[in-house]
Order: structure tokens, then C-alpha cells, then sequence
């Protein structure tokens, strides 16, 4: 089926393809947000700071039905979409929107032509920003591929629209259009197109992957896989190597490439000692900052979390110093899987075989950080995400499993399991792991000086792990010595492990026994 077009009422006022300082001046008139004492322009979501997983729909036709992966998707019918979409219609009536075509993806033989509606100036800014905004000349024979409709001002009726809720993110896959209604949280508009893409894109034989990545001199590129917090944007920003992107990318027979063409940056806690890259491109003039505090002054607060622990930045990727100009990069030497172990028992690093590196990205075990879904507490809270980004796999997580392992071995690729989360006891004991521990651990793994360390065999998981690496400190490397209590540490282990198990069951039936055995080995034992 073509592409379902949105095509709102004469009378209503469409501002197409303004630019990014143009959206800043009109968000300013219209009373959207404040300017920065930097320069930068403030917005606040209201009541959603996070995305509202529970109200995404995806449409469930003849399409669709043996293709998307449905027990991770609620499902709406056809009909449904549709009374939603001439709801959207009657609701622009008369109103003003803001119209962007842009692109996806910035290998020019898989792009996709995107066109985005918004209420808010802001949000055409955003994503502006966060899609690829076109060349010269690209925009004379724009055509749209896929589209997304985002009103804010729109709310669902539960009963009518046979949704859970006033906010939706529906999704129809085979006419290629998202619509958003109930929250103004912007990163809702970035995912829509990112899960179009994971539901297309493996047809072609290409990889989508939530992760961030980065490129050296020599051409040695690298992804870091990883759910908002578990550090895929702080370690891609290294000054050492150039930036491709920070969350979305696509891996196809030219290499990876860049889904976007800007950085979405959780701003809690940034410093420009930890995270300079970031810290400079967020206090940049034209930065969009969302939900982020501001003093009386007018200077960002990015310690303070009263509106969410979710504040972000929203900058285009030429703010970046050593940011890719072409944002592609040849296909990867290593591939990082970034977890936030909330109960301090896995190393900060371990080397993967290709079976355990299918297993753990099968499992992607890390944990949900506070704000970056609606309704969740102040604490992190353990999960197994799938492929590292679950909420956004349409189709079920062994396809994109077999694809990253066939790539992992055609390319020889090094794998690594990395722990950003807690050392010394689970989280409200222990501590976050050093954060220059972890860029020194990463960077070592990545020039290959690792390769040449001794390895020992984790008892557990079965993985090898450094004894030692100058400059970090041996200690954390054996993550039971620094627990204060060894027996509490193996408890915690146990049931660690008995949660890897159980969640890989649903998974067991579709992978080779190499994989299977890739297990913890206490699962008998934790039984």
C-alpha cells in the first residue's frame, strides 16, 4: 500500500521548511519558551517528560499481521486509525502548523524522506535538528516516504478512539504514518522515525541499531548499543575520535551511517570536566534546551531535576568540534554493548565470543534510567530491553539478532559488554562506576591494547575480563572484591543470573545451542 499523506483543511495555515534560527525567533514570539542566559531557547513538556510506552499503537492489517512482533506491541485496527486520523483533520481545522521535510539516514542509497507537521515552533526545531535537514536541491522533488503528525493540543477519547489513555503514538507501518497526540515530550517524534526504520530497514538486509558511534583516525569505527543513560552519548563523544552520531545508526553494505542528523543529550549532572563535547554544544547559542531548570539569572541549572531527571539538549550535529561530515563511516572494528548493572555485579568490561555477544544483545540487560518513561520513580529499576531498545523493534528480536551476528562475523568484529552502572553494591549501597575508569577501559579496548592484557574467565558469565589495565584501579575490575560483604555479593549474582534465564526463554526457541550454552552458569544452581 502507498504512503498515506496528511493533508490538513485549506483554511488551515501550513508554515513550511522555516529555518532553525527562524523556529527559535517564533518560538520566542509565540511564548513557547525563554531564552538562555547562553543563548540557548527553554522549553518544558508538562506532564510527560519521558515517552508514554503504554499509549503506542501499532495497526494490525494484512500487512502487519505475521510481520511485527506482537507480543512487545499493543495493536489497533485500520478502522481505528483512520477515525483517529479524520480526528486529527477536524482538529487542525483553522489552526497553524509548522511543516519540515528532512531526511533519515545519511547513506544517500537508504535514505528516507521524512515530513513532519508540529503545533509548536520548537518542536519543528527539534526536529529539524535531530532528522537530517536537507542539501541544495534536494527539496525541488521532496516526495515523503514516511510522516509524522505530532498535536499536542489533540487529546484522545479512551472510548472513542479505543486507546488506554488522552496521548497516543499510533502507527501504521504499511501506509507510513505516525501520529502523536497528548505530549508535547518532543523525543517522540525522533522514535517514531527510528521505528519505522527498525521495521523496514532488515528487509534490505540492513542492521538499525539503538546505539551511538564513533570513528578513529585510521578509520576504526565503533557502535556503542545502550538504552537513554547507559552512556551511549557521553563515550561516543570522545575528543580522541570523530563523532558519527549518539543513538540511532544503520549498518548496510557501504558500512554504518547516521539515522540523524543532531545529538539528544541527557543534560542531568553534565559538566564540562566529565563531558566537555557535550557541555559545549549544549551551552551553545540555538541549543534547545528541554525541561532543563533555569536560575533567576537565566543560566541553565543542570543539577537541578524538579521538572525530570530527563532534561535534555537538543543541538545540531555541526555543534559538535569533531563531529563526521559525512556522519558514515566504514564497517566497525568493535562493537560495544553498554549495560547499567543497578546490582553492582557485572565488571566495567568483558570480551564477548560471538555466541555470548548474540546472547547478551539478545537479553539487553541494563536498567531503565528515572524520567526517560512516564511513571516511573526516582530510582532505576533493573530490565531486560531486547536488542537494546525494545520499544522500538517492531519485528521479533531474533531477526535482528541473526542479522548483527551474520555482520559480526563477515567483518570479524570484537565484542564488549560494558558496565556503566554500579560498583562496590547494587544500587543505594555501591557506587556509580568512575566514569574515567570506563573511558579508559573503552578506549583501551578500542585501540586494541586489551587484546594484549591477561584475561581471566568470569566464573559466572563466562566471559573474559582484564586483570588489570594501567590507570584503573585493579579493584573494580573484580567487581565481588569491592563488596564489603563477598557472600552478599554472590547472593546478589544468584539471583542475577536466575534473572538472565528466565527472561532468555522466550528467546531459547529461536537461536543455535552455541548460544543457549552462552548462559550464566549458576542458573541450575540459582534454581
Amino acid at each position: 500500500m502507498s504512503a498515506k499523506r496528511f493533508t490538513p483543511p485549506a483554511t488551515t495555515k501550513l508554515n513550511l521548511n522555516h529555518t532553525s534560527d527562524e523556529l527559535f525567533d517564533l518560538a520566542v514570539q509565540r511564548g513557547e519558551g525563554k531564552v538562555a542566559s547562553t543563548g540557548a531557547l527553554a522549553v518544558e513538556t508538562g506532564e510527560h517528560t519521558g515517552r508514554s510506552a503504554k499509549d503506542k499503537f501499532i495497526v494490525r492489517d494484512a500487512g502487519t499481521d505475521s510481520t511485527v512482533w506482537w507480543d512487545n506491541a499493543a495493536s489497533m485496527t485500520t478502522g481505528q486509525f483512520d477515525l483517529l486520523y479524520n480526528d486529527f483533520m477536524t482538529h487542525v481545522d483553522g489552526k497553524e502548523l509548522f511543516v519540515q521535510d528532512l531526511f533519515g539516514g545519511a547513506d544517500p542509497a537508504h535514505t528516507l524522506p521524512v515530513r513532519v507537521f508540529t503545533e509548536y515552533a520548537w518542536h519543528a526545531m527539534f526536529i529539524r535538528y535531530l532528522l537530517r535537514r536537507p542539501e541544495a536541491g534536494q527539496l525541488e522533488n521532496f516526495a515523503e516516504e514516511f510522516t509524522v503528525v505530532d498535536l499536542p493540543s489533540f487529546r484522545c477519547d479512551p472510548a472513542r478512539h479505543g486507546v488506554n489513555s488522552e496521548t497516543v503514538i499510533a502507527c501504521d507501518l504499511t501506509r507510513r504514518i505516525f501520529l502523536i497526540a497528548g505530549t508535547s515530550y518532543a523525543g517522540e517524534m525522533k522514535k517514531s522515525v527510528f521505528s519505522f526504520l527498525n521495521y523496514v530497514l532488515p528487509t534490505k538486509g540492513i542492521m538499525p541499531m539503538h546505539c551511538s558511534a564513533s570513528v578513529g583516525d585510521a578509520g576504526d569505527s565503533a557502535v556503542f548499543f545502550g538504552l537513554s543513560g547507559t552512556g551511549k552519548t557521553t563515550l561516543s563523544n570522545d575528543p580522541t575520535r570523530q563523532l558519527i552520531g549518539d543513538d540511532e545508526h544503520g549498518w548496510s553494505e557501504n558500512g554504518i551511517f547516521n539515522f540523524e542528523g543532531g545529538c539528544y543529550a541527557k543534560t542531568i549532572n553534565l559538566s564540562p570536566e566529565a563531558e566537555p563535547l557535550i557541555w559545549k554544544a549544549t551551552n551553545a547559542k540555538g541549543t534547545l534546551l528541554e525541561n532543563v531548570v533555569l536560575n533567576a539569572d537565566g543560566s541553565p541549572d543542570y543539577d537541578d531535576i524538579s521538572l525530570t531527571p530527563n532534561a535534555r539538549s537538543a543541538y545540531p550535529m555541526h555543534y559538535v568540534d569533531n563531529a563526521s561530515e559525512t556522519a558514515r563511516a566504514d564497517h566497525p572494528k568493535n562493537i560495544v554493548m553498554l549495560c547499567a548493572d543497578a546490582f553492582g555485579v557485572l565488571p566495567p568490561i568483558a570480551k564477548l565470543s560471538p555466541s555470548q555477544a548474540m546472547y547478551h544483545f539478545l537479553s539487553g540487560y541494563t536498567a531503565k534510567v528515572a524520567g526517560t518513561e512516564k511513571g516511573m520513580g526516582n530510582e532505576p529499576s533493573a530490565t531486560f530491553s531486547t536488542c537494546f531498545g525494545a520499544p522500538f523493534m517492531a519485528r521479533h528480536p531474533s531477526e535482528y539478532g541473526n542479522l548483527l551476528r551474520k555482520l559480526i562475523a563477515e567483518h570479524d568484529v570484537s565484542c564488549w559488554l560494558v558496565n556503566t552502572g554500579w560498583t562496590g553494591g547494587k544500587y543505594g549501597e555501591g557506587s556509580r562506576m568512575p566514569i574515567k575508569a570506563t573511558r579508559r577501559l573503552v578506549n583501551a579496548a578500542l585501540s586494541g591494547e586489551l587484546n594484549g592484557q591477561e584475561m581471566r574467565i568470569d566464573p559466572t558469565f563466562g566471559f573474559e575480563v582484564p586483570v588489570a589495565l594501567e590507570g584503573v584501579d585493579a579493584s573494580i575490575l573484580d567487581p565481588r572484591s569491592t563488596w564489603a560483604d563477598p557472600q552478599a555479593y554472590d547472593a546478589q549474582a544468584a539471583a542475577l543470573v536466575t534473572m538472565f534465564c528466565e527472561n532468555f526463554q522466550i528467546f531459547a526457541p529461536h537461536v543455535d545451542d552455541d548460544v543457549q550454552a552462552a548462559a550464566p552458569s549458576l542458573c541450575e544452581a540459582a534454581e
